[in-house]
């Protein structure tokens, strides 16, 4: 049996309920400080507008300094919403190899000009605002805080990759993180100096890589949750979601183990009769911004 009583201790000390936030006060305790949303966004177009226009209510209110959408390699005018919304994009170059969320997360991070910055998914309906203000919240109110996921329902089926890969894998390797309630939610609030100096994961073997980087470097109170009510995206159909299932557990391997890459034949039918289709997923460890 593991020694969860790490794991509970830090589920009552760094887990924040839903509240409702006085944004003025939250104004005031930046104290100086920039604060920056990044939306990473594969061709979600149609969901990005709405989200835009939510959080130009924080940025009026002078709570978040600049939105920025870091569009990877879309192909439905996912930049161009952007762009008409005022919001200043950042595009990951078309040439190289394709890293995915992680490689946008990356480069969204070396172009932001905020101290303390929220990653949101771009295919969320509603919310992004009352999102961001939750995450920023505790990052204002304590320094020793690097990291804060955010947790929420959903209705419906979901979390399937959460529930029978993620969090199965953190409580066998990493018990003390058996806490955090959804380990891959795209939705956090960071502290970039921190995040500079560490190494990301590509794809979407970013979030566990993130979080076992950031409890490496900085210990497990520079982590915390925060509840954000309910969540409403669309679900990724099996296939995509297997091979999400071998970029979380390459993830751990990357940063625990000291390989630079890792190469995975997700195997899965086609046809009928059925025939067996192998895809190549490769999953890096991408080195910090600031070695």
């Amino acid at each position: 049996m593991p020694d969860l009583d790490p794991a509970r201790a830090w589920l009552a000390r760094r887990t924040y309920p839903r509240a409702e936030h006085d944004t003025a006060a939250l104004v005031a305790a930046k104290a100086g400080r920039r604060t920056s949303v990044l939306l990473p966004a594969r061709n979600e177009g149609e969901t990005l507008g709405p989200i835009l226009r939510d959080l130009a209510r924080l940025t009026a209110s002078g709570l978040v300094d600049e939105v920025l959408v870091v569009d990877s390699r879309s192909s439905d005018g996912t930049a161009a919403v952007a762009r008409e919304a005022g919001v200043r994009v950042v595009e990951v170059p078309a040439d190289g190899p394709d890293l995915g969320k992680g490689g946008a997360m990356r480069a969204g991070l070396a172009a932001m000009t905020g101290d303390l910055g929220v990653f949101l998914d771009a295919d969320v309906e509603g919310g992004a605002a009352a999102f961001a203000t939750a995450l920023l919240a505790p990052l204002l109110a304590d320094p020793a805080l690097v990291l804060v996921k955010g947790f929420y329902r959903r209705p419906g089926s979901g979390g399937r990759v959460t529930e029978l890969v993620a969090r199965p894998l953190l409580s066998r390797h990493e018990p003390r993180l058996s806490g955090l309630m959804q380990p891959l939610s795209g939705e956090a609030g960071f502290r970039r100096d921190a995040l500079l100096r560490l190494p990301l994961v590509s794809g979407y073997g970013v979030e566990t890589g993130m979080l076992l980087s950031v409890l490496r470097a900085h210990g497990l109170d520079a982590l915390g949750q925060v509840d954000l009510g309910e969540r409403r995206h669309r679900s990724q159909d099996l296939v995509a979601l297997g091979a999400m299932a071998l970029q979380v557990q390459a993830a751990h391997d990357l940063v625990t183990g000291g390989a630079d890459v890792v190469e995975d034949d997700h195997v899965t039918f086609a046809g009928e009769p059925p025939e067996l289709v192998a895809h190549r997923v490769v999953t890096r460890l991408l080195p910090p911004i600031d070695a």
